[in-house]
This record gives structure tokens, C-alpha cells and sequence, in this order.
């Protein structure tokens, strides 16, 4: 799950961008208002953690930008302002939640959990495509009841499958959503390709259908009737 951090204060950054680091979602960074609206322009993210105070500008502007541009992204307003003024600005603009400043990190991981959860599969934690079942609660994936043991990334990688059922992804996309920034590292997308293979073999000997299809020239679509 990929989430974007727009927070000016560095402290409180840092310390978001590692918890949810150790959660395993993947992370992206803005530190001010045109870095931030760089970012919602660029790319998808299920969640976008907001403050309103930014250098340059008001995260409130950012809001009603995605709002305009019919953008689908969560996002959860993190603010020092606590005022209701505020909190029903935000919401009427299209945010999910507000949690006000200062706050616990466990409650922050809770409130992107559930605005994930709600959008991506109507509160439901078990995702189900006949024999194969996600539980984003436990973060296990099981064939015909039985837990398949995947890796971090494996099961990121059938997480926005599943979310994507029957839509053709592009590497780019895959790329993007799964490492985030550290992307622009990568030579290449061979190492999705290693990904998708190992995903595919583990599902396969466990007895599952083979979901996951290569597009020739495009990329992958999880193919679910």
C-alpha cells in the first residue's frame, strides 16, 4: 500500500515515513506545498496523509485539486489546527478523516488501514477470488485455506492486483506503486518480472488458479471472472 507523507515539520516526518515503513506500506515525501502538488499530479496513492499548514501554500488548495481532477486517492488530514471549521472544510472538500496533531502513530496506521479498506474493498478485510483469499488484517494470503508463505513484496504485489482485478498494469505503474521513490534507482523493470515470477510459482504449486497474466508490451492483469 503506498502512502504520501505532505508534512513541512521534519521530526514528525521522519518519525511517520519509519513507522510505516515498519507497517510495510511504501512512502513518498513532500515537504511543502508545490513538491506536494508535484507528487498528486505524478502519481497514485492509496493514501495521502495531509497537513494543512504547508511552506508555499494550503494543503486545503491541495484538496480541492484532486477534487477537481477527479483523483481517487484517500486522504487523511494530520493537523495542528483542531478547530471544526477546519475539520468540515476538509471533509466537504473530499478528505476521509482528520486526526488532529499530536497524535499516537498505532492510531494513524488504523485510520489509513480503515480509509484503504473502505475504498478498495467496502470495509471488508478478506479479499476472495475464489480459492485464494487476502486477509489485509492478518496480511496472509491462503490457497484452498491453506497460508502460502510470501514475501513482503509478494504480497504487496497481489494486493494491488486484487485492487486492480481485471485491469491491465503497466511495469511503470507496478514500479511506482510498489517502491515508490526508490524506483529512480532501478536500470530497469527486470526485477518485477523476478517478482511476478516468483508470486505466480507459489500461488501455482499451492493449487490456485494462474490469476496473474502477462500483456505482451503492456504488463500484468489479474484475470478474475
Amino acid at each position: 500500500m503506498k502512502v504520501l507523507i505532505i508534512e513541512d515539520e521534519k521530526a514528525l516526518c521522519d518519525s511517520i515515513l519509519n513507522y510505516l515503513k515498519q507497517e510495510n506500506f511504501i512512502c513518498d515525501v513532500a515537504n511543502n506545498f508545490i513538491n506536494a502538488i508535484e507528487k498528486v499530479e505524478s502519481f497514485d496513492y492509496d493514501c495521502i496523509l495531509l497537513d494543512i499548514n504547508l511552506p508555499g501554500g494550503s494543503g486545503i488548495d491541495i484538496l480541492k485539486q484532486l477534487k477537481e481532477n477527479k483523483k481517487m486517492d484517500g486522504v487523511l488530514i494530520i493537523s495542528a489546527r483542531n478547530s471544526l471549521e477546519d475539520k468540515i472544510n476538509g471533509l466537504q472538500l473530499g478528505a476521509d478523516d482528520y486526526l488532529p496533531k499530536p497524535f499516537h502513530l498505532s492510531e494513524l496506521v488504523a485510520r489509513i488501514t480503515a480509509i484503504i479498506r473502505r475504498r478498495n474493498s467496502g470495509g471488508n478485510n478478506l479479499l476472495q477470488f475464489n480459492e485464494l483469499i487476502i486477509n489485509t488484517t492478518a496480511r496472509t494470503v491462503s490457497v484452498d485455506e491453506k497460508i502460502i508463505d510470501v514475501t513482503r513484496k509478494e504480497y504487496q504485489l497481489l494486493l494491488y492486483f486484487a485492487y486492480n482485478k481485471n485491469r491491465v498494469i503497466s511495469k511503470n505503474a507496478i514500479a511506482e506503486h510498489l517502491w515508490g521513490d526508490e524506483m529512480e534507482s532501478a536500470g530497469n523493470f527486470d526485477f518485477i518480472y523476478t517478482h511476478v515470477k516468483n508470486l505466480r510459482k507459489k500461488l501455482i504449486n499451492a493449487g490456485c488458479s494462474d490469476y496473474i497474466q502477462s500483456v505482451y508490451g503492456m504488463g500484468y492483469k489479474f484475470s478474475v471472472a
